[in-house]
């Protein structure tokens, strides 16, 4: 078990009472300058993965408080600390201690940042939901801005950050971005200048259906859209990193791509996996069918000698593999009447009825 430190305990206790709705945070020793006209439940939730960005919390919490001061809007600033080792927790447990608005979120190790992310979506209160880097490479001066039009586009559901003038290395970080987001937005069809960037606004309700694991935050956009979510891409500022050390490096290409096979999967072929893994089976099986009748005739009639010949484990191999492929898809199908029947998993998502136009709308 990891140690909560001293410092947290106060935080930990309000949090215990926020969950049996006894605590207000807006009753604490020291109550937030900014607006809270609804402290239960403010109107917008900053979520901030925080791993090993003990330098960087200072800035981070004293920039998103005067950016949402600016924007006269209620808010928590929620930052999940996914296990440093730094001593970030124990600097986060600190600056909530005058901070009513600041909810610090203690995972016991380091999970990731998809499931810090997934932490802070459980948690949050708010209408509207910010994801935003801790490494202070999104400048949270462009929060007020896209909340505007995020308010003047009732019809979108995400926000989502184009870094244009990124602030990164060209070639190991800047190419197999722009080579990624063009590959994601081919395959998913929503498409997007920059998945990667993290600074992105979500209407809760956009949120409801999606749950992220491993490493899909980058591709909430696309796991939203599969539910109906209108994503709309909006330029922000980028800059460059001047404290602590980047936690991805080159190689995450080759889990983007995993992910991606993941996500195609599951975005086309959730509902119907028998047509996935049947396809491909009914494939294998017919061309493996076909090698051995051919082989087999001619057995018959010539009487050839088959035993040694490659096409013989070739069309053993396609049967084999294409029944098992088979198999798969019955399998999947199962494990979907099993998920959808018993446990109340609807495949669908109703909408609001649309207001009527004419002169029924008056």
């Amino acid at each position: 078990m990891r140690r909560i430190p001293v410092a947290a305990l106060p935080q930990a206790r309000n949090l215990r009472k926020a969950r049996a709705g006894d605590y207000n945070p807006g009753m604490t020793e020291q109550t937030s300058p900014l607006p809270t006209a609804d402290s239960v439940a403010p109107a917008v939730s900053l979520i901030a993965p925080v791993y090993n960005e003990r330098d960087n919390l200072l800035d981070l919490v004293t920039q998103v408080a005067a950016a949402m001061s600016s924007a006269g809007i209620s808010f928590e600033l929620l930052c999940v600390d996914d296990g440093s080792r730094d001593g970030s927790d124990r600097v986060l447990a600190e600056l909530a201690q005058t901070r009513a608005w600041l909810r610090p979120l203690f995972l016991n190790r380091n999970y990731g940042q998809s499931t810090a992310m997934q932490a802070g979506f459980d948690a949050a209160r708010g209408a509207v939901l910010i994801t935003l880097d801790a490494d202070l490479q999104n400048d949270p001066a462009d929060i007020p801005r896209l909340l505007e039009v995020l308010k003047a586009r009732p019809e979108i559901d995400i926000l989502s950050g184009w870094r244009r003038d990124r602030q990164d290395r060209a070639l190991s970080r800047k190419l197999p971005s722009r080579l990624a987001n063009r590959l994601i937005s081919a395959v998913t069809g929503v498409r997007l200048h920059d998945y990667g960037c993290s600074l992105k606004l979500y209407r809760r309700e956009a949120l409801a259906h999606v749950k992220i694991y491993g490493e899909l935050h980058r591709f909430i956009p696309a796991l939203a859209g599969q539910f109906g979510a209108r994503v709309m891409e909006v330029a922000v500022n980028h800059r460059a990193r001047t404290r602590g050390q980047s936690k991805y490096g080159i190689d995450r290409t080759i889990r983007v791509l995993l992910d991606l096979l993941w996500v195609k999967f599951l975005l086309r072929y959730r509902h119907r996996p028998m047509h996935a893994f049947g396809g491909a089976g009914a494939l294998m099986s017919v061309a493996g069918f076909g090698l051995l009748g051919y082989l087999t005739v001619l057995k018959l009639v010539t009487g050839a000698d088959i035993g040694q010949r490659p096409l013989l484990l070739l069309g053993i191999m396609l049967t084999l593999m294409g029944v098992q492929f088979l198999g798969l898809g019955l399998l999947g199908e199962m494990l979907t009447r099993i998920y959808h029947e018993p446990h109340g998993g609807k495949q669908y998502v109703l909408r609001e009825q649309p207001r009527p136009e004419g002169p029924a709308a008056s």
